[in-house]
């Protein structure tokens, strides 16, 4: 895909993917390397710019993560705009010659930051401004041939630049909303020092991807798992667009793991939308059969992961004695679900598996993901400017293992069949109330156990449910939504009225991070 690059070495910053995401809100492409990143790989990448991201350890630290000399060396030689933010800028200050020492004070949430000089990278923002700090560690002497540019009262070197070279380095979180101008900052960084033109757009973006496709997949058939959902929908319709619909197999597995109906209006969705290929595979006593007993939240991972490309692939070989062979298979798997599962890069911690990105390899067909380099909302707009239609757009979210991993312990058809009702009164209160365009994602968790409660002056013993309501960008990061009282309310009275077995509703007030979104 052509496109003018802008690549962020992690070094464990939980802020790492969030600059990446505010560079491609000033339309260019951002893309995230492991701070151990090789010569070779950077070349790649054709750089225009680089950012230093932030991170957790000290500079001064044995074992802390540097990246590799010769990557150091070529950036420098050729001059590429680099900018360091907080780890990132103590780092490139120890390297560059300066010193950086555990400050007596620590400095934490927003701090007021008095520009000392005008620059590029401050530009058209106030000589005093609000923005968010994070740090304990300091610059203590900027590098030689260097030129402070900011301070704050507890860090005189702020900010600085080289003399010579397109180095700029702040000691503050321009990527996030509390930085009062930390979008314009960089913006700056983009369009004044890396001279970038803008060039990623999503009509760009769909464009390239269906040449990509045409490139790449020549001949043979395509299988897809679809869901019903954005990812894998958006995947199927720009598959069609770029072969045409005689080569392209549908497959919506039922895994007996999802929520109420959904098979079947997967495949009426796909249908109307002019595939020629739906096939809906009946897998649900298999997968059920195989989750008996499994406790563990990552064993039950693994298991689906491993059954649903089995089932694939068999599917495949079935199909292919009447369509003739299968060469390939195109998956939904999106940018966070790599970032996730560790898959972006060494520093990258794995959180949990997901089965697109972790087993894919037990296929036998060739993998196909146009959508892997895209978050969730660009995704969206992606799937709304390709005429995709909107009760899919807005679609929440929905874990590839389903409900399996909603149901916190063993895996049971009774206990799928409760939280599927429970899972439909959530919904319809939310679409009744107006919010649910307004929320990431609104869903029920059976919990491991069951609660003592009376109705009817009669005692009772039954499960109970939590409510986890979330509000976020893309995923990575998110918080729980404040709902009214009236909402949660009404939610809870028609659960404990309407479904028997539950007689306690409790919602979630737990942001991600510490929690990550999904319980399992």
């Amino acid at each position: 895909m052509a496109k003018e690059t802008v690549i962020v070495f992690d070094f464990g910053s939980q802020y790492a993917h969030l600059i990446a995401r505010r560079i491609r809100e000033l339309k260019v492409y951002s893309e995230i390397v492991p701070f151990d990143v090789s010569l070779e790989r950077v070349k790649s990448l054709k750089p225009v710019g680089v950012v230093f991201s932030g991170g957790p350890d000290s500079v001064y630290v044995a074992n802390a993560p540097i990246p590799r000399k010769e990557v150091v060396d070529w950036i420098l030689g050729e001059n590429i705009p680099t900018l360091g933010i907080c780890y990132g800028h103590q780092l490139l200050a120890l390297i560059l010659g300066g010193r950086v020492k555990r400050g007596v004070k620590g400095e934490y949430g927003y701090t007021v930051l008095e520009v000392l000089r005008s620059n590029e990278l401050f530009q058209k923002t106030p000589k005093r401004q609000v923005v968010w700090m994070s740090h304990r560690d300091a610059v203590v002497e900027p590098p030689p041939a260097s030129i402070v540019l900011a301070k704050t009262a507890n860090t005189p070197v702020a900010a600085f630049k080289l003399r010579e070279k397109p180095i700029y380095c702040v000691q503050f979180h321009p990527e996030v909303r509390h930085t009062e101008y930390g979008l314009k900052i960089l913006e700056n960084f983009l369009y004044s020092v890396c001279k970038c033109k803008g060039l990623w757009s999503l009509t760009n973006i769909a464009q390239e991807i269906v040449k990509d496709l045409r490139r790449t997949v020549k001949d043979g058939n395509v299988l897809i798992a679809v869901s019903g959902g954005i990812d894998s929908t958006t995947t199927a319709c720009l598959m069609k667009e770029a072969i045409g619909p005689e080569r392209v197999h549908l497959v919506v597995i039922d895994t007996g793991l999802l929520r109420e109906g959904e098979a079947e209006k997967a495949r009426e969705l796909y249908e109307k939308l002019g595939f020629k290929y739906v096939h809906l595979v009946d897998a649900r006593k298999t997968f059920l059969e195989r989750l008996k007993g499994v406790t563990d939240p990552e064993e039950k991972r693994r298991i689906i992961s491993e059954k649903y490309f089995w089932v694939l692939d068999e599917k495949a070989r079935e199909l292919s004695m009447k369509y003739g062979p299968f060469k390939y298979m195109a998956q939904g798997t999106i940018y966070p679900d790599r970032v996730e599962s560790g898959a972006t890069g060494r520093s990258t911690a794995k959180i949990k598996s997901h089965h697109n990105v972790v087993l894919a390899h037990l296929s036998s067909l060739k993998k196909v993901e146009p959508l892997k380099d895209l978050y969730k909302d660009e995704v969206r707009r992606l799937a709304s400017s390709i005429g995709i239609p909107r009760e899919v757009v807005v679609k929440h979210p929905f874990p590839g293992p389903g409900l399996a991993i909603r149901v916190i312990g063993e895996v049971t058809e009774e206990k799928l069949r409760i939280l599927r009702k429970v899972d439909e009164i959530v919904k319809e209160e939310f679409k009744k109330a107006g919010l649910y365009e307004q929320v990431w994602q609104a869903f029920p968790v059976l919990l491991p156990f069951k609660t003592v409660g009376v109705m009817g002056d009669e005692r009772t013993y039954r499960y109970a449910i939590a409510i986890r309501v979330v509000v976020s960008e893309d995923a990575m990061t998110a918080e729980f939504a404040k709902l009214p009282w009236s909402l949660l309310e009404r939610i809870s009275t028609r659960i404990v009225n309407e479904v028997e077995e539950v007689n306690r509703v409790l919602y979630d007030i737990t942001n991600k991070p510490p929690a990550t979104i999904e319980f399992e």
